[in-house]
């Protein structure tokens, strides 16, 4: 009986992951719903939650039916199994969804249309605008369309990962005694899923979607057949991937299969519109062999991701967010060479606040400059028109050693790193995929340089990828240096990565899999310990996930113990706050504003006040971080880039009282208040404001020097 009881109290002290993840998509909804935010803006919040559903679904979903499917019954940690997490799942989302589309007919629909950007539907367009319509639709969209029908000569289609289509039934008015029969019209992904209607001097351009074009002239495709109903509809279907790399010999050639079989993975989810008659899809769900609980009917159109391409064809600043070009530190403008700047210090960036453009430099000098003599990088994600990459073929060029840790499981980036591999490999770089069975998620890039008779090392280490775009829109940390004790041990991630080592020392970064999950954990235990003592003890957590549940039971431990534990977690969350006697000294909080808040960082007071221990780096707090990839997590050690991370970032962060919400034992988060009297606080919009000041400063001491010349 006691062990009965314990167990029940174990399970309530930890939040289901895959729930957690759908609270998360709630807040992005909660950044639509905000009036606070530019119109625009909310339009691609909207767009967010669209695209995080796919992906959860392709992915976390996708998962869980086939748990449910093998007969898999074992719970997690939460007490949940597969079939009952993958009930709970469907109820949450199709009240998610709900939320999503009243958002959009209640809220950005009627203040787009008081903007002056009107959606319509069939109804709405006038003479004209149908006119415009009808023309647009015979020149540029009725050429690429190919309709289907449904009978013996005409197999049941295979309908592309969240491809758009058009479901039909139709009557032939010439044989009455024949049932209605099944027609589809896949939609070419080359077609704009939103049309602009153009406007004349006294009325706006207008904005239909494609799907509603389509139902308008679908009956054009089939010709002396009655369309009775039309219906646009999106299938999701699995997109894991499946790979033993053990058995593989060719990486790359197995990825690139397995993309393309990935098209044809079993359907985890249909999205229909609402107004589907009930035979009609019975026979659907037949064809695509789907239950009925992996239905979605849309009251609206399918797909709002498709949002996002409106809000770069109106160009309304006032619209959008205010336009903010990022701060170029000093330090990187009075040395010419970059490495320079790094000699005489450790140096820290902190993006989009801080350019980019030192982390490219430091590829591109290194490219071009003659006592550079190899070049060694992580890539996980990059950008398609990559100047990082361009540098590294360029120095591969320049007869320089460079080697490239590409990973090609990145998920949803596979094909575009495969894509560049092939380059590099033809650009004559040393490309490596990294080891079996372990992602590179990494951030590292390590160049070797001579200066006199010594060859010295210079390393770059950050928080997120090497990715020009975005590196403007998530919120990381760079981090440069010289120094041995870190330089040797970034040397010996490569070495590790392109040779063998079954038990790497490190002594001073903390690397996944091998030494990253202990000492983390170790410091935990030891805020514990110091607590016990009387010994000052705090925790400063900032990270996407935790989900990990020794390292939660650890952070348990230490609230008992009296350690005061703030967690900053943009996203899952397994970790249960506020539980009395477990976590009453935990305090969790999320973040989401203008940009996406990436970086991970440490804190561990260490007993010290004014010494306290900081770490920062490319692993959340979960298994898979800590386990099934390379990861690297970098001490600061110099004092005035560890104050500014404590008392600027994470000060900042844990002031916020606009963008932040807080979470409750139940799983509710709610926005973080500000004290009586006290305006609302935006740590982003602080470190926007600053960013600006410095620039402004910067320019009026050149304007200054200039004068003095």
């Amino acid at each position: 009986m006691p062990q009965k009881k314990r167990t029940q109290k174990n399970k309530a002290a930890y939040f289901n992951r895959e729930l957690s993840w759908l609270a998360f998509n709630r807040r992005v909804l909660e950044q639509a719903e905000d009036a606070r935010n530019p119109l625009l803006e909310r339009l691609k919040y909207l767009s967010f939650v669209s695209s995080n559903l796919d992906e959860f679904f392709e992915i976390r979903v996708a998962g869980l039916i086939q748990q449910v499917e093998s007969g898999l019954t074992k719970s997690g940690m939460d007490g949940l199994g597969p079939k009952e997490q993958l009930r709970r799942v469907h109820s949450v989302v199709a009240s998610l969804v709900q939320e999503q589309y009243k958002c959009w007919h209640e809220q950005i629909v009627p203040d787009l249309t008081d903007n002056g950007i009107p959606f319509k539907s069939r109804q709405q367009l006038n003479r004209r605008e149908l006119k415009w319509l009808r023309e647009y639709f015979e020149d540029q969209v009725l050429p690429v369309l190919t309709p289907l029908a449904i009978d013996p000569a005409h197999p049941f289609p295979q309908f592309g990962n969240k491809s758009l289509n058009i479901l039909l039934w139709l009557d032939d008015p010439d044989t009455p005694a024949t049932e209605r029969m099944m027609a589809f019209i896949p939609v070419p992904r080359i077609l704009p899923r939103v049309v602009r209607i153009p406007g004349t001097k006294r009325v706006p351009d207008c904005y239909i979607f494609l799907s509603d074009v389509l139902k308008i002239f679908a009956k054009k495709l089939f010709h002396g057949y009655k369309v009775m109903s039309v219906h646009a509809f999106r299938i999701t279907r699995n997109s894991d991937l499946y790979i033993d790399e053990e058995e593989v010999e060719n990486l790359l050639q197995t990825i690139e299969e397995e993309l393309y079989n990935l098209r044809k993975g079993s359907a985890v989810r249909l999205e229909i519109e609402s107004d589907v008659p009930e035979d009609l899809l019975s026979e659907l769900l037949q064809s695509i062999r789907l239950g009925r609980q992996h239905v979605f009917r849309i009251n609206g159109p399918i797909n709002l991701l498709r949002l996002m391409s409106v809000y770069d064809m109106i160009e309304r600043p006032e619209l959008k967010f205010p336009a903010f070009h990022a701060h170029a530190p000093p330090v990187f403008r009075q040395h010419r060479f970059v490495y320079d700047a790094i000699k005489q210090q450790d140096l820290l960036l902190h993006h989009p606040y801080d350019s980019f453009d030192p982390v490219v430099e430091f590829t591109r000098q290194a490219a071009t400059d003659p006592n550079v003599l190899a070049i060694k990088i992580t890539l996980y994600r990059t950008s398609s028109d990559s100047p990082i990459v361009k540098s590294l073929m360029e120095a591969a060029h320049n007869n320089k050693q460079v080697t490239v840790l590409i990973e090609l499981k990145a998920r949803f980036d596979e094909a575009n790193n495969i894509n560049w591999a092939k380059m590099m490999e033809d650009a004559g770089i040393h490309v490596v995929y990294g080891f079996v069975g372990l992602k590179t998620h990494c951030k590292c890039c390590l160049i070797v340089r001579r200066e006199g008779d010594t060859l010295r090392r210079y390393a770059h280490l950050g928080t997120g990828n090497y990715h020009t775009k975005t590196a403007r829109l998530y919120t990381d940390l760079s981090f440069f240096t010289c120094r041995d004790s870190i330089t040797d041990e970034v040397a010996e991630v490569f070495n590790t990565l392109t040779g063998f080592a079954k038990a790497p020392e490190f002594h001073h970064l903390l690397v996944a899999p091998y030494t990253l999950h202990r000492r983390m954990n170790d410091f935990i235990r030891r805020e514990a310990r110091n607590a016990r003592k009387g010994l000052p003890a705090r925790i400063i957590v900032k990270c996407n996930s935790l989900v990990d549940k020794e390292t939660i039971d650890n952070l348990y431990e230490a609230s008992k113990a009296g350690v005061e534990i703030d967690l900053i977690i943009r996203g899952i969350c397994s970790l249960v706050p506020g539980l009395k006697g477990i976590s009453e000294n935990i305090r969790v909080r999320s973040i989401l504003g203008r940009y996406l808040e990436h970086s991970r960082i440490f804190y561990f007071q260490n007993g010290h006040a004014e010494q306290p221990l900081i770490f920062a780096g490319s692993a959340d707090w979960m298994a898979r971080n800590f386990y099934r990839r390379i990861e690297v997590v970098f001490p600061v050690e110099q004092e005035d880039l560890r104050n500014y991370i404590i008392d600027t970032i994470l000060g900042n962060c844990l002031n916020d009282t606009m963008t932040a919400t807080r979470l409750y034992p139940n799983g509710s988060y709610r926005r973080i208040q500000p004290l009586k009297n006290e305006e609302p606080f935006c740590a982003q919009q602080f470190f926007i404001k600053e960013a600006k000041s410095m620039t402004r400063a910067a320019e009026i001491a050149s304007e200054a020097l200039e004068e003095l010349e």
